[in-house]
């Protein structure tokens, strides 16, 4: 797998865009390629095969979706995106349609929890771009009332959480059902071995662009973990919504918590909503809008969420629960900060989480600022030792080695930058 290097692009023009495609993004006064745009339009648009490493956030959707849309355009043929979530599905849809809508784009989302009629009433109006969900595809391949044979630009976004969902056997399936003569694009964060392989069993010498290695935080991102009792985490959150007067991401660690902590935050006065595998797709897609739209101005989120959330505007992210993953902790916070603003990240942690904020730090690569709430103090990270997590199925890392933390300084809140 080759590496393409950068040469400096400032504006689409540059990139071997087609002038109704040009007009378009002016428009929406899209002027500024992001970099993974920049490096990745010029080689898709040739036709090549493209593996682009880069975070949530980097405008990986506009990346493929501009040469997709020019290649079947002027080649003919149909494109197909899949990706881990419903929500990722129906922002990419969302994406396609702001390019495309002028030039008669049509489109079919092919994911569960929504109506699978009006998916294949969607499929019957013969769809340029199929944007699917695998398991969702798979099922409608099964029923024989899809084909993938026209297929000519194939995208994988998001292959790292595809391959941690479980979706292996339903990737590799549908590449195969794709005819060999294609373009494939595959968008990842990470590049664990099993990508790599999809990429060398699937691909045609493809050109690997990455402009951030795995576990970059975002730059503007400023983050903090606070040390804080299992019991002082709502009064804690209380104070940081007092705090911060924008839009705030909560996480949770479960769909319970969810729940709950959104509860607790409608019963402070603050609007919110929460958004969680148990929830609708319809529920799911209201309180997104909401939250966008400023309707909710916190919502709670689990994980499915972490990669899935596309909104520019968001002040906080607030982990209320240390993820299961470390490297899902990059994701959470990848939400804040985008587009160049400046963004905030902060974590709860109780004492007995040691490990996992070592854990935390290995992934990115950075010794966090530690704040001791009331009651708590930076020795207890010394001297408390892990505690099994009350999850049943969860996989705990083994304590990593490392010295002590340093003191910190006197005071009513211990700050300490590790």
């Amino acid at each position: 797998m080759s590496t393409h290097t950068l040469h400096t692009i400032t504006n689409f023009d540059q990139l071997g865009v087609s002038p109704s495609l040009l007009n378009i993004l002016h428009r929406l006064k899209w002027a500024t390629p992001t970099p993974i745009q920049a490096q990745a339009i010029p080689i898709a648009l040739q036709g090549k095969d493209v593996v682009g490493i880069a975070q949530t956030g980097t405008g990986k959707t506009l990346a493929f979706s501009l040469p997709m849309l020019q290649r079947i355009g002027t080649t003919g043929g149909k494109g197909l995106v899949i990706l881990p979530t419903r929500e990722l599905a129906l922002q990419v849809d969302e994406v396609l349609h702001r390019v495309g809508r002028s030039l008669g784009l049509r489109t079919a989302v092919l994911i569960g929890g929504a109506s699978m009629g009006k998916q294949i009433e969607a499929i019957k109006k013969r769809p340029h771009i199929i944007v699917a969900t695998p398991g969702r595809l798979i099922d409608l391949l099964q029923q024989k009332v899809v084909s993938l044979q026209e297929t000519k630009v194939l995208v994988l976004d998001e292959a790292d959480r595809m391959f941690d969902m479980g979706f292996a056997p339903q990737i590799k399936r549908i590449v195969e059902l794709v005819p060999k003569q294609r373009q494939t694009m595959l968008f990842s964060a990470t590049m664990p071995p099993e990508i790599a392989k999809l990429a060398a069993n699937y691909m045609q010498l493809p050109l690997r662009i990455e402009v951030a290695p795995p576990g970059t935080v975002a730059e503007r991102v400023e983050q903090e973990m606070i040390l804080v009792r299992k019991e002082d985490k709502a009064a804690m959150l209380q104070k940081l919504l007092a705090q911060y007067k924008r839009t705030v991401l909560v996480f949770t660690r479960t769909k319970h918590g969810a729940k709950k902590v959104t509860k607790v935050i409608q019963h402070m006065g603050h609007t919110a909503a929460e958004i969680h595998s148990n929830r609708s797709l319809n529920q799911r897609k209201a309180a997104l809008d909401g939250f966008k739209s400023g309707r909710y101005r916190v919502l709670v989120a689990t994980d499915i969420a972490a990669r899935g959330i596309d909104v520019t505007n968001i002040e906080l992210v607030l982990n209320y629960d240390l993820p299961d993953n470390p490297d899902d902790y990059v994701h959470r916070i990848g939400r804040t900060g985008r587009a160049g603003l400046k963004g905030h990240a902060i974590s709860l942690a109780t004492p007995d989480q040691k490990s996992d904020i070592r854990d935390i730090e290995r992934v990115v690569r950075a010794e966090l600022m530690i704040t001791a709430a009331p009651g708590t103090s930076l020795n207890d990270l010394h001297h408390s030792q892990p505690q099994p997590s009350s999850q049943q199925h969860r996989q705990r890392r083994p304590q990593r080695g490392g010295g002590h933390r340093r003191s910190g300084h006197s005071g009513h809140h211990q700050r300490h930058r590790r």
